[in-house]
């Protein structure tokens, strides 16, 4: 649909970040109806989107050919024929995951609130995850920051509910291949890198891990400074991991996960770095001085 509207000279994909949401559809089906001026058009804006009447009027600015026109058309309706498919195998994933709670036990606890309130995004099931997972599971996994209610249904797809097939969360990690494979030979390490798979479960934990980045919560300090230090794609797969040992201490009703803030992370690996540094002062014969005060730090060796 933007090559149609482009080889027309409309360029409304510049000034709406998606054409498929309610304003660009609606300006959508009016072209495809035979609808051509543009500040009739640029009525259908809708009072969220971001750009104003003006700019999408200059966009709607151009040419139109009878020939872009069809291939519109016909992409529209393709899109319409895809959204149809999409809606009815939420409707399939809908009854599987009753005819499952059906079968399963109420859990002990109570299901906790969201986090947020958020509107699904685009594709994603429009009925209600939370309950279902919660009564197949015990738990909330969308209280674990990074993993949403459609991220944990689509997790769960991939590793099911049933815990017993890992006795540990390593061998957890190590099924999803977010652990290192450590190449020893002779009592030294040679190698310590994670190994290319195809795991769906891991690329799941990977996009949450990535969408981790901004967000001011622990797990997101703990991103931005493996980041700083090693790179983005080994911080990825670092907190990729974190997020999988917290999925399965949650799944084997070991953690309720609260965030405690990236400022509390930081204060944490902060107090970390300091202990380390008293500690290899103190080898060295040296000790450590707080400038500001003046005080040597405890537990150093003058």
């Amino acid at each position: 649909m933007p090559k149609a509207l482009v080889q027309m000279n409309l360029h409304l994909h510049l000034v709406i970040s998606d054409i498929s949401g309610v304003t660009g559809l609606r300006i959508l089906r009016d072209i495809a109806a035979g609808r051509r001026d543009p500040q009739a058009l640029a009525e259908h804006r809708d009072y969220r989107c971001a750009a104003s009447k003006e700019q999408i009027i200059a966009a709607l600015t151009g040419h139109y050919q009878p020939e872009h026109l069809f291939v519109l058309q016909q992409n529209l309706e393709l899109f319409d024929a895809h959204q149809r498919q999409i809606a009815a195998c939420d409707v399939e994933i809908q009854g599987h995951l009753q005819k499952l709670v059906a079968e399963s036990t109420a859990p002990l606890s109570s299901r906790p609130p969201p986090r947020s309130r958020r509107r699904p995004r685009v594709n994603e099931p429009r009925f209600e995850i939370r309950s279902p997972l919660h009564r197949l599971t015990g738990v909330d996994l969308s209280r674990i920051d990074g993993l949403g209610p459609y991220s944990a249904l689509r997790l769960l797809s991939e590793v099911g509910a049933d815990r017993s097939r890992w006795p540990t969360e390593k061998h957890f990690t190590s099924w999803l291949t977010l652990a290192p494979h450590n190449k020893i030979s002779g009592g030294r390490l040679l190698s310590s890198h994670t190994v290319p798979s195809a795991n769906r479960g891991a690329a799941i934990l990977r996009l949450a891990a990535r969408s981790l980045g901004r967000t001011q919560t622990a797990l997101g300090a703990f991103y931005r400074r493996l980041a700083y230090r090693v790179g983005k794609p080994k911080a990825i797969t670092a907190t990729a991991r974190k997020l999988a040992i917290l999925v399965y201490r949650a799944l084997k009703h070991q953690l309720v996960y609260h965030d405690p803030g990236a400022a509390a992370y930081d204060a944490h690996h902060r107090t970390r770095v300091l202990r380390r540094l008293r500690e290899r002062a103190a080898n060295l014969g040296f000790a450590l001085v707080n400038l500001e005060t003046g005080e040597v730090a405890e537990g150093a060796v003058s």
